[in-house]
Formats: structure tokens, sequence, C-alpha cells
């Protein structure tokens, strides 16, 4: 992939491109004296640059971002990842995008439900957020009825897991090692995507089709280590993304109907509002109100690392709209059959121009984590969906320097 791109680079477009930086230093705090020999705290740095470059009038692009983190308490989150190293060309009604590149799909907040393209990277953040560049061919077809983007997926990249000493993690320590795939030629398959996206008036629908193996990991064996072992099948998956805009409502929802997972064939979806309160206490601030409801039919036979498949979440974004970019967002979901709980907090603020710090929260509320034996002889109910989180409550704090 990278061959279709250096060609077009040479060392004067380089000299000519625009380069950013950014340092980071977090801190983590584990304030519940965490299970099964977890750290009670963990530093680690980042950096991550970003280069862009276009020619041809604009007509070509040339984007690059990476990132490395360095971890003093876990091995696997010590590692580094290229985002972006793609080739851009735009005509008039079509463009052309290839390399490695982040592709986000979905509109509601707590759960990306049919984001598919990219591997979730899970020792930067738990939420899903965080990804893994993906190579890829991306032709875009843009007309009066829609974008139609469709994708060529060349090779895929294993989850990404915290170690012994990382956070979070269970009783067990998942393997980075070893792998198992449905499809013979592994890491080497070729996937396909599609997606059609249009607006009408305030409305934006999306419609979308992934095929091929699945960025969702099932766990079929232990390793001699004792380790479960990924295994990742192929699917199909098919998938709709609705968003209504009115006046200070947004209504979103999300759904998927996926086949090729051990429960086989299933329908899962999100859906819910957020209602924006402008100028709050006649200021200049706004408050966003948010609920989604997440449904998934398996239900407890969905994978024990989810547990939105009956549950309810409520949030609220502050932005103070200041000079400072100051904003929040805190939220809760919940499980009205477990009364199990999350509660999240996301804020952030500029120091100065090139400074930011932010912070994040996260607590679990649930049974008693199990331990290895309750795994083992199945007295652990897999109801529970958070209990090997329990006692993984989360303080996080980053501070970021711009370059």
């Amino acid at each position: 992939m990278v061959a279709l791109i250096l060609p077009w680079l040479t060392v004067s477009a380089v000299q000519a491109g625009d380069w950013d930086f950014e340092l980071g230093a977090e801190y983590r705090y584990l304030p519940q004296n965490p299970p099964y020999g977890v750290g009670d705290d963990a530093a680690s740095v980042s950096v991550r640059g970003e280069y862009v470059h276009d020619w041809n009038d604009g007509a070509d692009l040339f984007q690059f971002e990476a990132f490395y983190r360095w971890s003093e308490a876990d091995d696997e989150r010590t590692h580094g990842d290229i985002q972006d190293l793609a080739w851009i060309h735009v005509a008039d009604d079509w463009e052309l995008r290839s390399g490695v590149r982040t592709v986000f799909w979905g509109v509601t907040e707590f759960q990306h439900l049919v984001d598919i393209v990219n591997q979730s990277d899970l020792v930067e953040r738990t939420d899903g957020e965080a990804k893994l560049g993906q190579p890829m061919i991306n032709l875009s077809l843009v007309s009066d009825w829609g974008i139609v983007d469709l994708f060529a997926l060349v090779g895929f990249r294993e989850r990404t897991f915290p170690g012994e000493d990382g956070w979070p993690r269970g009783p067990l320590v998942i393997s980075s090692d070893d792998a198992d795939y449905e499809s013979g030629a592994e890491d080497k398959r070729v996937d396909i995507a599609a997606r059609w996206s249009t607006s009408i008036e305030a409305w934006e629908l999306a419609l979308s089709y992934f095929g091929g193996t699945s960025r969702d990991p099932e766990f079929r064996r232990i390793n001699a280590q004792g380790e479960p072992v990924p295994f990742y099948p192929v699917i199909d998956q098919f998938g709709l993304e609705l968003q209504y805009n009115y006046d200070a409502w947004l209504l979103k929802m999300e759904a998927l109907n996926r086949s090729g997972t051990e429960s086989g064939r299933y329908f899962a979806t999100v859906f819910g509002f957020e209602y924006t309160l402008e100028g709050l206490f006649d200021g200049v601030s706004d408050l966003g109100i948010v609920s989604e409801y997440n449904y998934d039919e398996r239900g407890k036979e969905s994978p024990s690392s989810y547990y939105l498949e009956n549950d309810i979440a409520l949030g609220l974004r502050w932005a103070l709209n200041d000079e400072a970019s100051t904003e929040m967002l805190g939220g809760i979901i919940y499980d009205h059959k477990t009364n199990e709980r999350v509660f999240s907090l996301e804020a952030s603020r500029r120091l100065g121009d090139v400074w930011m710090v932010s912070l994040d929260a996260l607590f679990f509320h649930s049974k008693t984590p199990p331990s290895q034996d309750d795994l083992a002889n199945g007295s652990f109910d897999p109801l529970y969906k958070l209990a090997q989180s329990s006692r993984n409550d989360l303080l996080q704090l980053e501070l970021i320097r711009y370059f």
C-alpha cells in the first residue's frame, strides 16, 4: 500500500508541507485496590505527529499521522501505530483515497454500533474511540442522490489488549501472541465494504455493508499459558444510521444485522436523542441532554466484554464556549435487569495557546469480581457483564503540549 503513495511524495513536497506535533504526559490512578494484581497507578508519555501536503491546485493531498506511547506499567500499552499514510485524489464527482486511513461510521454517543472499518485499540481507550490504522483503497462517488463509498480493506489488524499489569483486565490475561481465524487467509484477507449516505432536508441517512473478518473477536479456546485466544470469524454486516435535526433536538439511531458469530445472525440497535439548552443561565454556555437505549437480541449470550445489550444511557454535555474551549461530558449506563452501572466523565480545557489538560473518569458498580476458579467451575453468572470490571475504577489526567 505504501508503494501506491511514495511515487507522489518527493523531497520538495515534504519540505513544502505542514507538520504538527503533540507531546503528552498521562497519569492513571485506580482508587479501589483493583483486583488481579494490577497496580494502583501508572504513568505514560506519548508523541503524535501529523503532516499534510497538497499539490496540483488542491486536487492531490498527502496525509500522514502516527503516534507512539510508552507505559511504565504495561508492556502491551507501549506501542505505536500509523493511523494515516494516504494519497487522496479529488475530481469533480469522485475521490480516490489509497493507503492507511482511519474511517468512522456512526451517529450515536455511547456506543458506536455500526463502526467496523478500523480495529479498536483497547490499550489506548476502552470505549472503542481509539482506532488502529487500516490499509485500504477507498473510491468515493458523489452525485445528487448521495455519496457512495466503496472499500477494499487490505489485510487485518488484530485487537490490542492490556497485559498482565495493564488496565482494565479480568482474571485471565488475553493472549497477544496467538490468534485464530475462520478465514484460511488469516490476517492477509481482503475485506470489502460499502456505504451510501445522503441528506434529505433535516434528515441524514446512511446504509452500509461489510463483508470480511470481524473486528470483534470471540474466545473459543485457552492456550497452554492459560490465556484466552482471540478468534476472528468471517461475517457480513448490514448497517443503518439515521439522524434528524429539529430545532434544539437531535434524534439518532444506529442498527445492524450481522451473521457469522457463534450465536448466529443477530440484530442490535441503539437509538435516542440529544436536546441542547443554548445560552444557559443567560450566558454563553450550552448544556446538552443525551439519552440512548441499547439493545442486542443475544442478551447475556453477547460477548462478555460488552454490556450494552439491554441498557439505558443518560448523559450531560456542557460546553462553556469560552476562550479555553472548556467542555465536559458526564454519563451513566444502567442495566435495569442487574442494576449494574457505569459512570463516566470526560473533561478538557486549553491552558494558553499550546497546552491542553484533560480528565477522564470511569466508575463501575457490579458484583464482586470473579476469580479464575469461579470461571473454571461455572459459578460465575455471565449475566453480570461488569463484574470483571468491579474495583477497576479509573481517574486519568493527561497534559498535552502542541507544537
